[in-house]
């Protein structure tokens, strides 16, 4: 059985400036100071397993191993006596171009990613014909027991049973004296005084509220609780009349 042959993952650069920055990257150094002995050493050991592989070099990564010796050469050579000192560093042209391809390299990375979002979208054309879709229902058709029967539909679904309705409302068996027991066990139950809205708990129908207000003029009338009133058409407070009223009295503020 024969060995498969193997296989070699190579980074692909679009050039010897793609080259240079990522070995800047993978270095972690400071573009704007560029070690150009190793950044070059590492440059042509590079270029020498290309060649290993048998691998075609290109002449501008030729071009600029020569460009990267110069400048080793010139950073390593002394400066001539009488030389000023504040000589343009000689990897400056070399940073300005190293920065301009960053900055197109960052362009071309958005347009790949807009490309890509791009490519996920789908729109109609501009020349499809809007009538080949038919709706389900006819603009006009529907009606109200077909509205009735979609949310009864939309209720089963979401699981929300539908409760009987009854037109049929429960008498309830209510006597003035009934009112009056209830009228005064409340009043006897908070000295401080009740209102008399207080007295209903909701839905309150007219005839309770009537038959709640002749059992208070009752009760009122016997002695056994006060109603005061601050003004006119205000609500009414009631309280248990005390052991030593003679007389039961209306009071307005």
């Amino acid at each position: 059985m024969t060995q498969p042959a193997p296989r070699f993952v190579l980074p692909t650069f679009e050039g010897p400036l793609d080259l240079l920055l990522h070995l800047i990257r993978e270095n972690r150094v400071d573009i704007y100071d560029i070690p150009i002995a190793l950044i070059t050493q590492q440059y042509l050991e590079r270029l020498a397993e290309w060649q290993a592989r048998d691998l075609a070099v290109a002449g501008e990564y030729l071009v600029m191993a020569a460009t990267l010796l110069e400048l080793k050469s010139r950073m390593l050579l002394p400066q001539p006596a009488g030389q000023e000192a504040e000589e343009e560093d000689p990897r400056a042209d070399l940073v300005r171009r190293l920065i301009e391809y960053r900055r197109y390299e960052g362009v071309v990375d958005a347009l790949r990613e807009w490309e890509a979002y791009r490519s996920s979208l789908y729109f109609r054309g501009a020349f499809e014909n809007p009538d080949d879709y038919m709706l389900p229902t006819a603009p006009g058709s529907l009606r109200g027991p077909d509205l009735v029967a979609a949310i009864r539909q939309l209720m089963r679904d979401v699981g929300i049973e539908e409760s009987p309705v009854s037109a049929i409302v429960p008498r309830r068996r209510v006597s003035l004296r009934m009112a009056m027991v209830t009228i005064l066990r409340r009043v006897r139950a908070c000295p401080e005084g009740i209102r008399f809205t207080d007295l209903f708990e909701p839905p309150v129908a007219l005839a309770e509220v009537v038959l709640t207000f002749l059992g208070m003029l009752e009760l009122l009338r016997q002695g056994s609780i006060s109603v005061t009133q601050r003004r006119p058409m205000a609500n009414f407070r009631l309280r248990a009349a005390t052991a030593g009223d003679a007389e039961c009295k209306t009071t307005a503020a």
